[in-house]
C-alpha cells in the first residue's frame, strides 16, 4: 500500500468516482470490485484497517451449518460456493480444514447432524457436479495442505446471482435470499477454465481417526464420528490483502481518516468532510458516489436517512467472544464441533499454533469502540470445553481472548425479535448514499458485488463484476523462500501462509539488520521485520496495529504482551531502562516484546523518546480496553 501521507494528498487533491467509507472486509471488497470495473476509488477507515468486526471473527470461511437449522438454505448455498472460490483466489490465506463431530461409547453420531451434512454436501457444488465426487473418498487425505488439512482439487465452482438492486428512496435488497443455485454468466465463465478446491463428501470415521484429528479427546476414547470440511483464514490479513489488490487497480486507501458528514450538491451526496485523526485537521474529499460499508457503525452516518425515510430496519449488534489456549493444553489437528449450554454448539479449532474456541452470540448494547470479552462468556466457553474434552482448564490457562460485534439486521418489531438475519442488506437513501451492512466474512465478495452493481445500474454502465477472477495475492512454496541468517526455521511457513509471495519482502527486511530477523515473542514465528514491513507498506501507525492486526500476537500471546516484563526489563530502575531502545543504539536481549516492536516502529516512523513512551502507554490502555490483558 502507498504511504499514508501520499494517500492523504491524493484524497484531498482528486475527485473520485466512488468513495468507500469503512476499511473492514466489506469496504475493502467494495473498493476492489469498483476499482476492477474501472472506477476511480477512494477508501477511508476511521481507525485501522480491519480494526472492527473484521479482525474478530471465528476465522472460518464456511457455509454455516447452524443456519440450516433456520432453513436459511440460500445463505448457506451462497456461502459454500464463495468458500470454494476464495480457496482458488487466495490459496495461501483460505485453507481447507477438516472438522469432526465425535461420538462416544459406540453411539452413532446425531442423525440430524448427518442430514445437515448431506445438505452441506449437495449445496457445496454446482448442479451436476456432485455425482462426479462420489467414490472419491480419501482423495482429500492424499492431497496435503501445509497445515495438514486434507484437500482435493476438482473443476471450478460457480457463485450465485446477487439479489436485485434496491431502488432509490430506501428499499432494500438481500444477498442470500435469491436463488443461489445458479451462477451468474460472468462468474461461471471465469470458473470453468480454472481448478478450484472442492471438498470431499462428509463421511463416518472410526475412533482412531477421530483421535488423529482431535488428540485432545484421548481421555474420552471416542468411538467414531462424522468428518467434513470447511475452510479457515486469518481475517485481518485477508482484509489487508484485498486492500492491497484494490490499490493495485488504482484505489487510494487511508486509515485514521473518518467521515464527519456528507457533502451534498443539489441534495445528492458528492463526497465527505473528512477528519484526519492524527493531525486533527478536516478536509473535503470529492466523489460522485458514496458507499457506507461501516458494519455496526453504519447508522452513525446520516441515521435519519436510514431510519426515518423508509422505516428501515435497525442494526442490532451481537457480541461474539473467543478464547485461545496453548496447543499443549488442548491439542488439535482438525477442528471439533463442541456442544455447549442452552442447546448451542461452539468450535474448537487449530489456528496459528494455538487452539481457538468460540463463539458466543449475545445481544450487545455497550460501546462499540472497544468490546471486551465478557467474563460470563469466557466461563461459558471454558465450561463447554472442559465438559467435552474432560479437561480442567481455567482463565489462568488462556493465551488470549477477544470479542467483537457482528452487524445483524432487526426488523425493529418487538413481536419479531427473532427476525435476525446474516443476509447482507443494501439501502439507497435520498442523498444517493449506498449503505451495505449485515452479512458475514465468507460472503464479503458478494456483498461488495451487490453494492457496486447498484452503482453500475443507476449509471447505466456496462461494467460486469470481475472479482471472481482476480487473485488475492500470490501463493509461494515455503521451499522457494530465501533463507536469512537468524530467522527461525518455523517462521518460513508462517510467512508463506500470511503473505504469500510478499514474504520475500519480509525476509529482505529481516536481512537488513540482525535484530529484525528475531521473533517478536520467543517461541512464536512472528518476526520483528513484520513490524517494519507493516509501517512501510501497510500504514501501521501504532503498536496495536502491529500486534493486533498485522500479526495476531495480541490474540495468541496476550500474557507475554501485557504481563510483567512485557514493556520493560527486570531492571526498570536502571538508567539503561529509562532510555529508549533507539537511544541505547538498538534492542537489548532483555527488552520485552512490546518494547521491541515500539523500537522498530520508532525507527520507521521517526518517533522520539517521548513519543515512543506515549505509544507504549497507549498500547497498554488499548490492551485494557480490548480485554486482551486477561483481567
Amino acid at each position: 500500500m502507498i504511504a499514508r501521507d501520499e494517500a492523504l494528498a491524493a484524497l484531498a487533491g482528486n475527485e473520485f468516482d466512488v468513495l468507500v467509507i469503512g476499511g473492514g472486509i466489506t469496504g475493502a471488497g467494495v473498493a476492489l470490485d469498483a476499482a476492477t470495473r474501472g472506477y476511480s476509488v477512494a477508501l477511508l477507515e476511521r481507525t485501522d484497517f480491519a480494526a472492527g468486526t473484521s479482525s474478530r471473527s471465528s476465522k472460518l470461511v464456511h457455509g454455516g451449518l447452524r443456519y440450516l437449522q433456520n432453513f436459511d438454505l440460500g445463505l448457506v448455498r451462497e456461502a459454500l460456493l464463495e468458500r470454494q472460490l476464495l480457496v482458488a483466489l487466495a490459496p495461501h490465506l483460505v485453507r481447507p480444514l477438516p472438522l469432526v463431530v465425535p461420538a462416544f461409547a459406540g453411539a452413532r453420531p446425531d442423525r440430524l447432524m448427518g442430514v445437515g451434512l448431506n445438505l452441506y454436501d449437495v449445496m457445496s457444488v454446482e448442479r451436476g457436479r456432485l455425482r462426479g465426487r462420489r467414490g472419491r473418498r480419501g482423495r482429500a487425505e492424499r492431497a496435503s495442505a501445509q497445515d495438514g488439512a486434507p484437500t482435493s482439487v476438482a473443476a471450478g465452482s460457480g457463485t450465485s446471482a446477487a439479489g436485485s438492486g434496491a431502488s432509490a428512496g430506501g428499499s432494500a435488497a438481500s444477498v442470500g435470499g435469491s436463488d443461489a443455485s445458479t451462477a451468474t454468466a460472468d462468474e461461471a465463465a471465469g470458473s470453468r477454465g480454472a481448478q478450484t478446491w472442492s471438498p470431499e463428501r462428509h463421511r463416518m470415521i472410526g475412533g482412531e481417526e477421530v483421535l488423529k484429528l482431535v488428540p485432545a479427546l484421548a481421555a474420552r476414547e471416542p468411538s467414531g464420528g462424522y468428518l467434513f470440511y470447511d475452510c479457515q483464514t486469518d481475517d485481518a490479513r485477508l482484509v489487508l490483502t484485498v486492500l492491497g489488490e484494490a490499490e493495485r487497480f488504482g484505489a487510494v486507501c487511508a486509515n485514521r481518516v473518518g467521515a464527519v458528514d456528507l457533502l451534498e450538491r443539489d441534495g445528492r451526496a458528492c463526497g465527505v468532510r473528512a477528519l484526519d485523526a492524527e493531525s486533527g485537521e478536516t478536509f473535503e474529499i470529492q466523489a460522485a458516489s458514496v458507499v457506507n460499508a461501516t458494519g455496526v457503525w453504519a447508522d452513525e452516518l446520516r441515521p435519519q436517512e436510514l431510519h426515518d425515510e423508509a422505516e428501515l430496519p435497525r442494526i442490532r449488534p451481537s457480541r461474539g467472544t473467543h478464547v485461545t489456549l496453548s496447543h499443549d493444553d488442548l491439542p488439535l489437528v482438525g477442528g471439533a464441533i463442541v456442544p455447549a449450554a442452552e442447546g448451542r454448539s461452539i468450535f474448537a479449532l487449530p489456528w496459528l499454533g494455538r487452539t481457538l474456541v468460540g463463539t458466543t452470540d449475545n445481544d450487545y448494547e455497550g460501546p462499540l469502540e472497544h468490546v471486551r470479552p465478557a467474563a460470563e462468556d469466557v466461563t461459558y466457553l471454558l465450561d463447554a470445553v472442559n465438559a467435552f474434552f474432560a479437561t480442567d482448564l481455567g482463565v489462568a490457562d488462556l493465551t488470549g481472548a477477544y470479542a467483537g460485534v457482528r452487524p445483524l439486521i432487526s426488523t425493529g418489531d418487538p413481536k419479531k425479535s427473532v427476525d435476525i438475519s446474516r443476509k447482507a442488506e443494501l439501502y439507497e437513501t435520498s442523498s444517493g448514499m449506498i449503505t451495505i451492512t449485515g452479512g458475514k466474512l465468507t460472503t464479503w465478495r458478494r456483498m461488495a458485488k451487490l453494492a457496486v452493481d447498484r452503482l453500475v445500474e443507476r449509471e447505466a454502465r456496462e461494467a460486469p463484476c470481475r472479482t471472481h477472477e482476480i487473485p488475492l495475492g500470490q501463493a509461494v512454496a515455503v521451499a522457494d523462500l530465501p533463507r536469512v541468517e537468524g530467522v527461525p526455521p518455523e517462521s518460513y511457513a508462517a510467512l508463506a501462509a500470511r503473505y504469500g509471495y510478499a514474504a520475500h519482502e519480509v525476509l529482505a527486511i529481516a536481512a537488513e539488520r540482525g535484530e529484525l530477523a528475531q521473533p517478536i515473542v520467543a517461541g512464536l514465528p512472528d518476526l520483528l521485520a513484520e513490524a517494519a514491513l507493516a509501517a512501510r507498506r501497510e500504514q501501521a501507525r501504532s503498536i496495536g496495529d502491529v500486534l493486533l492486526r498485522r500479526t495476531r500476537l495480541g490474540l495468541l500471546a496476550a500474557r507475554e504482551l501485557t504481563g510483567e516484563g512485557a514493556r520493560r526489563t527486570p531492571h526498570d530502575d536502571s538508567s539503561a531502562a529509562r532510555e529508549s531502545p533507539g537511544e541505547r543504539g538498538g534492542l537489548a536481549a532483555q527488552d520485552g516484546p512490546v518494547v521491541r516492536v515500539a523500537a522498530v516502529l520508532a525507527r520507521e516512523l521517526r518517533w522520539g523518546s517521548e513519543r515512543t513512551g506515549e505509544e507504549l502507554e497507549r498500547f497498554a490502555q488499548e490492551a485494557r480496553a480490548e480485554g486482551i490483558d486477561l483481567t
